[in-house]
């Protein structure tokens, strides 16, 4: 981050313990302290969020990608179907003819007798 050697380090003591004195030096540092600490914690959370963002922006990405082939992939898929029933196609003028009459495949309508129930 900071390009800080142990020399740096010393000036800033020796300066700091001039200037504030050693009944006041411990406080200050303390103070200094959980004031990098603070911002390390902030830096720390706002990267996370940010990775977070990037990681939820790349999953919607992928998924409206994969959306897209699968809607090509159905409408290439649905291409045959229409051909096949499209107003010109025999399949679909088959589809199309209503029977004119219904075709009852039960015993009874064969056979013409109505069979009345055994208790009555």
């Amino acid at each position: 981050m900071f390009d800080i050697g142990f020399a740096e380090i010393l000036l800033i003591g020796v300066v700091a313990l001039i200037v504030l004195g050693p009944e006041k030096l411990p406080t200050a540092v303390r103070a200094v302290g959980l004031w990098i600490g603070r911002a390390k914690r902030a830096v720390s959370s706002i990267q996370s969020e940010i990775s977070e963002e990037l990681r939820l922006d790349e999953m919607r990405r992928t998924a409206s990608i994969k959306k897209e082939e699968l809607d090509k992939e159905l409408s290439e898929m649905k291409q045959p179907f229409k051909q096949a029933f499209s107003e010109d196609s025999p399949m679909a003028q088959s589809v199309e003819s209503p029977v004119t009459e219904p075709i009852d495949t039960s015993d009874k309508a064969s056979s013409g007798k109505i069979e009345k129930p055994a208790n009555e």
